[in-house]
């Protein structure tokens, strides 16, 4: 997987999680302060977003909930655009992240079915398990104003690159249409994100259902290539 290697992936670490210390805020640095309150209004909405969709979620919502002034978010964000903006870019690159650090373990040698099965399990880990940004992400992203939509659309055919490599990497080349690919992929990334609506622990573990998910996928876009 030499493009996967090659992919640029946004430093999350350094600006989305760079205040999650747990320090004591009294006695931290004015600087770190102002990072853990940014950290934790971004977490906060993001929960809020999840639950309640863009248009019901307020600043003043989003203020109360963390147990600050209306006026204080000012400090740290100068509108809600610029919050939700925010939630929506981490949402994507903790799923980019996740589903790269997941290939790249596997090696430059990893077969086509191997790297597909991983990426599927990382992808579906990332919505399920740590899910407040990824599951906002996915909830409003069709609500928010088209600016903002505008502004994501790289970072998020970036990520939908590397899903199109991947799939096309299952194929035989004298199967590929690029046309029926991108469908594929259509398919499977919405499939995957509609589990946001369904799951609950318990009634199957995160691992269960990606192994189900890749098997289907994998039984129709490797039985079609055999016809």
């Amino acid at each position: 997987m030499t493009s996967m290697v090659s992919t640029p992936v946004p430093a999350i670490s350094t600006r989305a999680a760079a205040s999650a210390g747990s320090g004591d805020v009294a006695s931290a640095s004015p600087t770190t302060a102002a990072s853990d309150s940014r950290r934790t209004i971004l977490d906060t909405a993001a929960r809020l977003f999840r639950k309640e969709g863009y248009a019901a979620v307020s600043l003043r919502d989003i203020s109360a909930a963390c147990g600050m002034k209306a006026g204080s978010l000012y400090y740290h964000f100068a509108s809600k655009d610029e919050i939700v903006s925010e939630v929506l870019r981490i949402g994507v690159e903790r799923v980019f992240a996740e589903v790269r650090a997941s290939i790249d373990a596997l090696g430059k040698d990893a077969a086509p079915e191997q790297v597909f099965r991983t990426a599927v399990r990382a992808h579906l880990r990332a919505l399920l398990e740590s899910h407040d940004y990824t599951s906002a992400n996915i909830r409003i992203f069709g609500h928010v104003p088209a600016q903002i939509r505008a502004a994501q659309l790289p970072l998020r055919d970036e990520y939908e690159a590397v899903w199109a490599d991947i799939i096309a990497r299952l194929v035989p080349r004298r199967k590929k249409r690029s046309d029926e690919l991108r469908f594929v992929r259509f398919f499977l990334l919405g499939a995957m994100n509609g589990t946001l609506d369904w799951f609950h622990a318990g009634h199957a573990s995160v691992d269960e259902v990606a192994q189900r998910y890749a098997s289907l996928a994998l039984s129709g876009l490797l039985g079609a290539s055999r016809d």
